[in-house]
């Protein structure tokens, strides 16, 4: 698996989780769950979007930036030539590279040994850090505890580990989740002879502001310290901070990227988002008043798609894609129409369908239930998501024609080659059966896949794409993932929704058999 952001893997394995008994994945640019229903395709992607909830967070890179939790450095800093070796490596590796003049203001590549003693310690797991990670799991599922995420029938609980591996690193970084009945516990481990990187491509003037002031203060003979000692310790621990924040990318690969989740039941509150908005000032403007019953609530996943939907349209410079819009693509090759927002003066968003040919538009309401099914798909990549972020979509397939998901998958393969990463939750032998000719068609000659034919059917290299399979088992009972390889002779990923045509293929032989022979 190549990573967009950085070599290396992620791997993700559970145990005891949902439905799940066991599952090991890593990810993939475009990574696909498929399987009988109630088989956790959902838990895991919900899994997955509550751990990019957490290590994307602004509370947590916050914490990793104020260096609050850095235990291996005093304050105030000794002087250089005394006790403080880590503050001499870190002034001289900023002086050669400031000294270099380098148009990219942040340092690449790996950091001398050194420096990453400092950035280490940032990355151990504290008590706040635990119970945030914990909340937000409890948030994105909507439940009240850990207990409800426990595979029924087993007493230990469950267990999540995130394994990164990096080249050159005997061991992984690893954080490794216990659920309980009444808590998660978290455990964060990372091997002193894991090397850290700074990622190509970072930007931060800030770094090189910071670096030259600690440099001004802190001569390279063994002389007094030029500014006040509080002031140098200020510098330190900021500069560490921004250190920390430049290596999290390669810490922790595509997990500390945005993350955007389009539920299975979209299109429901594409149509009822009003309703719900109505219901929730309502509930509001209650004041100190409580409802006679409890309200229903909604779960962190469709709170958060519903937030996001009141916001589309809302951009700022700077938000939308550079170069191709895949929105308007989806709306050319598959919707036969273009999708649009429309705002009324309070702010509130309306969502508009207006077919090709066509002088007025539709409320989504009175459009086909393929157009609302997709026209989030449209507008998130239109206003939302950008190349490195991550967007889960749940049976993309809904209420479309097997041609229009045949179409949809190409699409899908475009993006990808933007950076955008994609997982998908499915059911569809026709996306299946797309993804694997467009798998095939990597392996033709260059030339042969140049022209128009390109950008309508565009080639997937295999190690771009994961396909795992969720198996139910009886003994325990639930559900062992797979990952399912691309069978290049029968030309499909083998997944079983072929045994579900063959037997109704026998079904119907044997019904015609008996038929002409009269019983």
């Amino acid at each position: 698996m190549n990573d967009v952001s950085s070599q290396g893997t992620l791997e993700l394995e559970v145990e005891n989780f949902g439905p799940i008994v066991e599952a090991r994945i890593d990810f993939r640019p475009l990574t696909v769950f498929v399987g009988p229903s109630n088989t956790g395709k959902s838990y895991l992607a919900v899994l997955i979007y509550a751990l990019h909830q957490f290590f994307n967070s602004e509370r947590w890179v916050y914490g990793r930036r104020r260096a609050r939790l850095l235990s291996g450095y005093p304050s105030p800093p000794p002087a250089p030539g005394t006790t403080g070796k880590e503050l001499d490596a870190l002034v001289a590796w900023l002086r050669e590279f400031l000294a270099g003049g380098r148009r990219n203001p942040v340092p690449t590549g790996p950091v001398p040994a050194s420096i990453a003693a400092l950035i280490r310690p940032s990355f151990r797991i504290s008590g706040e850090a635990e119970a945030w990670l914990g909340s937000e799991i409890n948030r994105c599922f909507g439940i009240d505890g850990a207990e409800a995420l426990i595979r029924r029938g087993n007493r230990q609980g469950a267990q999540v580990a995130l394994r990164r591996f990096v080249s050159d690193a005997p061991d992984p970084f690893a954080y490794l989740l216990k659920m309980k009945a009444s808590k998660i516990e978290l455990e964060s481990i990372l091997p002193d002879e894991t090397p850290i990187r700074i990622e190509r491509g970072v930007q931060d003037g800030r770094f090189s502001g910071l670096g030259s002031r600690l440099v001004g203060l802190l001569p390279p003979e063994d002389l007094p310290i030029a500014g006040d000692e509080d002031e140098t310790a200020f510098l330190v621990r900021e500069m560490v901070s921004e250190l920390v924040t430049m290596a999290v990318p390669h810490l922790t690969g595509p997990l500390h990227a945005p993350a955007f989740y389009l539920p299975a039941d979209r299109t429901g509150v594409m149509h009822a988002h009003r309703v719900v908005v109505s219901a929730l000032i309502e509930r509001a403007s209650l004041g100190g008043s409580r409802p006679s019953r409890r309200m229903p609530m909604l779960s962190g996943i469709l709170a958060d798609f519903l937030e996001q939907l009141l916001d589309l349209g809302r951009v700022r410079r700077g938000r939308r894609q550079p170069g191709r819009d895949f929105g308007r693509s989806i709306e050319e090759h598959v919707l036969g129409g273009a999708v649009r927002i429309d705002r009324s003066e309070s702010g509130y968003p309306s969502f508009l369908y207006r077919p090709d040919g066509w002088r007025h538009d539709l409320e989504l309401m009175s459009a086909s239930s393929m157009v609302s099914e997709l026209a989030p798909v449209v507008l998130y990549l239109r206003h939302v998501v950008q190349p490195g972020n991550v967007l889960i979509i749940e049976e993309p397939e809904s209420h479309l024609h097997p041609a229009m998901q045949v179409a949809f998958m190409r699409q899908l393969a475009a993006v990808l080659r933007t950076g955008i990463r994609i997982i998908v939750t499915t059911h569809s032998e026709w996306l299946l059966e797309e993804l694997a000719n467009l798998v095939r068609r990597s392996q033709l000659p260059v030339g042969a896949r140049s022209g128009n034919a390109e950008e309508s059917r565009p080639a997937l290299r295999q190690d771009q794409v994961g396909v795992w399979l969720f198996e139910p088992r009886n003994r325990p009972r639930g559900s062992v993932v797979r990952e399912i390889p691309l069978d290049t002779d029968a030309g499909l990923f083998a997944s079983g929704f072929d045994d579900v045509a063959t037997a109704l293929h026998n079904d119907w032989a044997e019904l015609s058999s008996r038929i002409e022979n009269g019983r």
